[in-house]
């Protein structure tokens, strides 16, 4: 049948099962937009107050569906208004296709009303991205841009059409979606050489990153642990793949990870990563990360083996894959003496101080995970607020923990909880953590969570400084407060009604757990700001380029 590029552009969605998309209008995407008014009982569409908010409602909507998120832009300073949630999603390897109008191809590269090189821009930030230049080439070129998000590490793609090519016709035949290209195939002499050091390791340790939450491989990760008895550390990305309090869950590794992860690390004889690329954050020395140990790097990314760590096997393919073919050959056993050493750490873990006058961090998750429920998902922005998140939260699934981990973006968490919201469906329960710094850079798209009725309690940690860059202020700057106290007298309450929010405003303990249990009656959107002192810090902390000798406990 003959279609015109805008029909096919829907048809395509359809075929590959996009039920939502999330995006803001504009002149280039003017027929795209005319054809989703038509399909509009096919395919929903989210409009966000700003691109930057469409970019990361998609990639919200992927972590906590496990589905591909889709955006749609106009072009110029629409597209460019992407960049930074597709670079979001690179650095955090989600699934995610990014769409852009452009100016017609005979005024590409002319300098014309809002054009920009959107695909030269994109480029290192994107698995791989596509100007389409004739209709022709439309659908199979969003075909493959499906197949690559979720092939192999996933990610971003994006296709830039010229709005000519949304206008002109060709023959289009309807295709099945591809089936997944999952990456089955591994080293059988590595895996057998992998169980050997397994088997004779007395120290053993697992380091888990979020590769194994995106390979399904967390049960053959719990099954690895429970038969060798190998206690495990994770990266921020992971949290939640373990039950918080499992016996062998040592909690959160890295800058910010517990004493006893790190030291487990510092004395581990053989350290297994699992999905993990070790990062700065995580080895911030890498000279002496896991100095006494030997190492085994399984990943699905043949680049990040050996990138940042040297080691002394590397497993290329699908962690789960991998996993599953390990554990045969790993004999059951008991590492007795090694699990009595990490238990006697752990009486040195770090331990917040409750108070019953004054809003506490700590206090404060405790009270939304009792009163969350089991099956809440947590979001947040980046900041200190996001280090309490990852530290106390009660995970209990793989996907209940959506956070921006490579890129740190500041701002993503309205716009991720929006797109979690809509992909989960309107019981859901999902709970936003952000700082008054994070939260003034994107609090616009409380119009969007009011617009669709999205019940998003938003918990605000307010201590009216840039909380994290105050912190290293105070401890590596002589506490000289360049720019981090904003002097902002923002009243988030008054904001949120002005929305047409729920607004709360809370300094005392009894008062939060109070407007909590009320947002969490309310059928749309609401907001807590919560009044905490501007010296509470992330503690433990290792400094950038430290390791466990230089770790600060208070």
């Amino acid at each position: 049948m003959k279609l015109n590029g805008s029909q096919i552009f829907v048809e395509v969605l359809a075929e590959q099962g996009v039920d939502t998309i999330f995006g803001y209008p504009g002149g280039a995407v003017l027929n795209l937009y005319d054809e989703l008014y038509k399909n509009s009982d096919r395919i929903r569409h989210i409009l966000t107050a700003h691109e930057q908010g469409a970019a990361h409602a998609a990639d919200g909507y992927a972590r906590a569906t496990g589905r591909t998120g889709v955006v749609l832009a106009t072009s110029g300073p629409g597209a460019t208004n992407l960049v930074t949630g597709i670079a979001t999603a690179f650095m955090d390897s989600v699934p995610m296709v990014a769409f852009t109008g452009n100016v017609a191809t005979s005024l590409l590269g002319r300098d014309s009303f809002q054009e920009a090189y959107i695909e030269g821009v994109t480029m290192p930030i994107t698995k791989h991205n596509y100007t389409v230049r004739r209709v022709e080439e439309l659908a199979d070129t969003m075909r493959a841009a499906f197949r690559i998000a979720q092939s192999g590490r996933k990610g971003p793609v994006l296709v830039d059409i010229p709005k000519d090519v949304t206008a002109d016709s060709c023959e289009f035949t309807p295709q099945p979606p591809e089936p997944v290209r999952t990456v089955t195939h591994f080293d059988e002499a590595g895996v057998q050489k992998a169980a050997a050091m397994i088997n004779a390791a007395r120290k053993p340790l697992v380091v888990f990153g979020g590769g194994v939450r995106g390979a399904a491989g967390c049960q053959p990760l719990r099954d690895l642990l429970a038969k060798a008895e190998i206690p495990a550390t994770y990266t921020l990305m992971a949290a939640g793949v373990l039950a918080y309090g499992e016996p062998l869950n040592l909690g959160l590794l890295g800058m910010h990870g517990c004493y006893t992860a790190n030291k487990a690390v510092d004395e581990a004889d053989l350290v297994i990563a699992v999905g993990t690329r070790f990062s700065d954050r995580v080895a911030l020395k890498p000279d002496t990360f896991a100095r006494n140990a030997r190492r085994i790097q399984i990943d699905i990314d043949p680049s990040e083996m050996g990138k940042n760590v040297p080691v002394d096997l590397a497993l290329v393919g699908d962690a789960a894959y991998i996993l599953q073919a390990i554990l045969p050959h790993v004999q059951p056993a008991r590492h007795t003496a090694w699990m009595e050493q990490i238990r006697a750490w752990q009486k040195n873990d770090y331990k917040p101080v409750d108070s019953d006058t004054e809003l506490k961090p700590h206090q404060m998750i405790d009270e939304i995970c009792r009163q969350a429920g089991p099956d809440a998902v947590y979001v947040t922005d980046v900041g200190q607020h996001q280090m309490w998140a990852a530290q106390y939260l009660h995970h209990t699934k793989s996907r209940g923990f959506i956070t921006s981990g490579g890129l740190g973006t500041m701002g993503f968490g309205y716009g991720a909880s929006i797109g979690a919201q809509v992909g989960l469906g309107p019981d859901a329960r999902i709970i936003m953590l952000t700082g008054d710094g994070s939260f003034h850079m994107n609090l616009n798209e409380g119009c969007t969570a009011v617009s669709y009725g999205l019940p998003i309690v938003t918990v605000i940690f307010n201590n009216q400084v840039l909380g994290m860059v105050r912190q290293w202020q105070s401890a590596f700057y002589g506490k000289r407060y360049s720019n981090t106290d904003p002097h902002r007298r923002t009243d988030f309450a008054k904001v949120a009604e002005g929305f047409g929010a729920r607004g709360y405003r809370c300094t005392t303990p009894a008062e939060f757990r109070a407007a909590l249990a009320d947002a969490l009656q309310q059928k749309g959107p609401s907001w807590i700001d919560c009044r905490i002192g501007k010296d509470e810090k992330v503690l433990p902390m290792i400094p950038g380029g430290g390791d466990i000798n230089d770790i600060i406990m208070e």
